[in-house]
C-alpha cells in the first residue's frame, strides 16, 4: 500500500451578510492565495495544499479557513456550509467563462448556482482502481449530506447531489451525474472527449460560437462529474460530497484515502462488495445507481447505505450529517432560511476552532471561478 499518497481538498462556502442573506464574497479571495472566487459572487472556495498526512492537512485546512472567516467578520459577513444555500440563490455570474456557461445552460445553470461541494484529490496511482473505487464509493456522501432544501422545498437527504445531477436538464445530465466504470484510462478519455464534443454541438444549436466555446473551455472542464480524472494535475478528483463541516470532511477524507491508498497493491473487482485482504469488491453499477440514489435520498436513514459503507470499512456512526439537524416546513421561508445560515456559519467557527492535528492521512487543484 503506498502509504504516502498524498490528497488535497477544495471546499466550496457561501456568504452572508450580518443578516443571513447570501451576500458578495468575491474581495474575501484577497485575504489568502488558496481563497478563489467561483462563478457567482455569493460563493467561494478554500482549498488546501497536497499533503501526505491528514495531520498536516487539518493544519492547512484550519489556516485557510481562518483566514477567510477573519477577512468575512472584517466585513461583517459570515461563511456557511451548507449543500445548498436553503432558499435560491439567484445570483448573476461574476466572469466571462461563467457567462458562456451560463448562455449554453440555459435555466439549467440554476443548479450550479444552488449547489456548494467538496472536491477530494488524490495522488495518481493505478488510476483506473482509483476511478472505479471511487464511483463505488459515491454512497459515502450519506456521510456528510448538510442540505434537504433545495431552492426552498424540501427534497432529499443530499439535495445538492440530486440537484446537481438532474436539475441541469437532461442534455446536461451526462456531464454532472455518475459515470459508469472504466476498463481503461484511454476509455475514459474516450467518454471525456465524447462528452466534450457533445458539448460544443449544443453549445452550437443554442447560438453560440464554437470558437469561442473552444476559448473557454477544455474537455477536462466541461465534465463536471462526481469523479474525474485530472491531467493537468496529478490526481483523482472525488466531488460526491457536500459542502459540510470541515472536521467531518477531515474525518471523510482520511477515511477514502486509506482505501484509495490500498488500490496501488489491490485489485478491484467488480460483482461483489466491501474489502479483504487481497481484493476490493464493487457491485455492479446497475445496483450502485440505485444505493446512490438510496443515499441521495435518505441518507444514512437508510440500513442499506449503512451496510453497504461498512462494508467498505466506514463507519456511519463516526458521522454527524447536517442534514439530519435540519428540520422545518416542506417550503422553507427566506427569513428562516437566514437564521439557518447564520446558525450555521457560528458552527463552521466552533468546528474550525477545534481542529487540532490527529495522525491519519489525506492534491489539489486550483481553478479559479470554477463551476
Amino acid at each position: 500500500m503506498n502509504a504516502d499518497i498524498t490528497t488535497g481538498v477544495e471546499m466550496e462556502l457561501w456568504v452572508v451578510d450580518e443578516h443571513g442573506q447570501l451576500c458578495d464574497g468575491e474581495g474575501l479571495a484577497d485575504a489568502h492565495d488558496r481563497i478563489k472566487p467561483e462563478f457567482i459572487d455569493p460563493l467561494l472556495e478554500v482549498q488546501t495544499e497536497p499533503h501526505d498526512s491528514v495531520a498536516g492537512l487539518r493544519r492547512d485546512l484550519q489556516e485557510v479557513l481562518t483566514a477567510a472567516i477573519d477577512a468575512a467578520e472584517a466585513d461583517d459577513k459570515q461563511l456557511v456550509p451548507l449543500g445548498t444555500p436553503l432558499t435560491d440563490a439567484d445570483a448573476p455570474v461574476n466572469c466571462d467563462r461563467g457567462r458562456l456557461y451560463e448562455r449554453i445552460y440555459g435555466d439549467g445553470v440554476a443548479s450550479a448556482k444552488n449547489c456548494a461541494g467538496t472536491h477530494v484529490h488524490f495522488e495518481k496511482t493505478d488510476v483506473v482502481r482509483q476511478l472505479n473505487l471511487l464511483t463505488a464509493l459515491d454512497p459515502a456522501l450519506a456521510l456528510v449530506s448538510s442540505s434537504p432544501y433545495y431552492r426552498g422545498e424540501k427534497r432529499y437527504s443530499s439535495s445538492r447531489a440530486d440537484g446537481y445531477r438532474t436539475e441541469c436538464g437532461p442534455a446536461f445530465r451526462q456531464f454532472c451525474d455518475l459515470w459508469s466504470y472504466v476498463d481503461s484510462v484511454d476509455e475514459w478519455q474516450s467518454r471525456v472527449e465524447g462528452a466534450y464534443d457533445d458539448f460544443v454541438a449544443i453549445a452550437a444549436d443554442r447560438g453560440v460560437d464554437p470558437d469561442l466555446v473552444e476559448e473557454e473551455f477544455d474537455a477536462e472542464n466541461t465534465v463536471l462529474n462526481p469523479v474525474r480524472l485530472r491531467r493537468c494535475q496529478p490526481t483523482v478528483e472525488w466531488r460526491a460530497p457536500d459542502a459540510a463541516l470541515p472536521s467531518q470532511i477531515l474525518r471523510l477524507a482520511g477515511d477514502v484515502r486509506e482505501l484509495v491508498a490500498q488500490v496501488d497493491s489491490t485489485p478491484v473487482e467488480i460483482g461483489g462488495r466491501g474489502v479483504s485482504t487481497d481484493r476490493i469488491d464493487v457491485p455492479e453499477f446497475s445496483d450502485l445507481w440505485e444505493l446512490s440514489r438510496t443515499a441521495i435520498e435518505d441518507g444514512l436513514d437508510s440500513g442499506r447505505v449503512r451496510s453497504y459503507l461498512r462494508s467498505f470499512g466506514l463507519d456511519p456512526d463516526a458521522y454527524r450529517p447536517i442534514t439530519r439537524k435540519i428540520y422545518g416546513p416542506q417550503s422553507l421561508s427566506e427569513p428562516t432560511a437566514c437564521e439557518l445560515r447564520l446558525e450555521y456559519a457560528r458552527r463552521l467557527r466552533e468546528d474550525v476552532e477545534s481542529l487540532t492535528p490527529v495522525a491519519r492521512t489525506a492534491t489539489v487543484d486550483r481553478e479559479p471561478q470554477s463551476i
